[in-house]
């Protein structure tokens, strides 16, 4: 028994192996895509954390300084900043 491989045999498992290839490229991209779009949203989620406890802890310290006697820029500061997260708490609600 003799098995002989033609050019076109050869040509079709090229094509066939070819298209997989690209698939999988695909899916493979596909899935590191996910990944990577999951990862920057944790980070994202952990920034804004640490972002609103910056904001309290300026906050704190303003109405530290405005109890102290310190008045005009330290109220307007703190006025801007309870606005701004007052503002920040709902657009995070929509």
């Amino acid at each position: 028994m003799e098995v002989t491989i033609s050019v076109e045999t050869l040509i079709a498992l090229a094509e066939l192996l070819t298209a997989m290839g690209v698939i999988g490229g695909v899916v493979l991209w596909c899935i590191k895509f996910v990944q990577r779009s999951r990862r920057q949203s944790e980070e994202l989620k952990a920034i804004r954390k640490e972002q609103t406890q910056i904001c309290d802890g300026l906050l704190v310290c303003l109405q530290g300084l405005k109890e102290q006697g310190c008045n005009g820029p330290v109220t307007e500061a703190m006025n801007r900043l309870e606005e701004y997260l007052n503002q920040a708490a709902h657009d995070e609600e929509t």
